[in-house]
């Protein structure tokens, strides 16, 4: 029940934020929905680490978003996740769950950068609370398929 909860939930929140929007706001809704996403991102990271240690390095931290926040988030681990050793890291999740409710057409491409704004943010956000500040990127080439791309900004 939670799960379809949550998939409804974000579904209308893309669609109260993304309604009506002309190409001109185009940006500014994505960079609300990331924004929201940042936040909670932040907050559940917090939530769910508060007892465990500190990962020793970035490719832990990784791994935890890959395995324990995604799997929290969406009852499963990310397919996949490469990463340069140079601090870009691409997370490859084969059947997206807020991308399978769409039609697998190639005319809805354009559509999946509104619905993948907000786990870019909850990411970025994930990230953030571990000191890792970041900028993350979402590619759709063939629906649901998805890979999101993080790169670690170094200060």
């Amino acid at each position: 029940m939670a799960d379809e909860v949550f998939e409804f939930l974000h579904m209308e929140i893309v669609e109260c934020i993304g309604d009506g929007v002309i190409d001109d706001e185009k940006n500014s809704c994505l960079s609300k929905l990331e924004s929201l996403g940042f936040r909670v991102g932040q907050s559940l990271v917090e939530r769910f680490t508060k007892d465990t240690s500190r990962y020793k390095d970035e490719l832990d931290t990784m791994k935890f978003i890959c395995k324990d926040f995604w799997s929290t988030l969406y009852k499963k681990q990310i397919d996949n996740l490469r990463t340069n050793h140079q601090g870009v890291f691409v997370l490859q999740e084969n059947r997206f769950k807020l991308l399978t409710q769409m039609s697998n057409s190639k005319q809805y491409i354009e559509l999946a950068p509104k619905y993948l704004a907000f786990p870019c943010g909850l990411i970025r956000g994930a990230l953030a609370n571990f000191g890792i500040v970041s900028i993350v990127t979402a590619e759709v080439t063939k629906m649901p398929a998805c890979k999101f791309q993080i790169q670690i900004q170094r200060l």
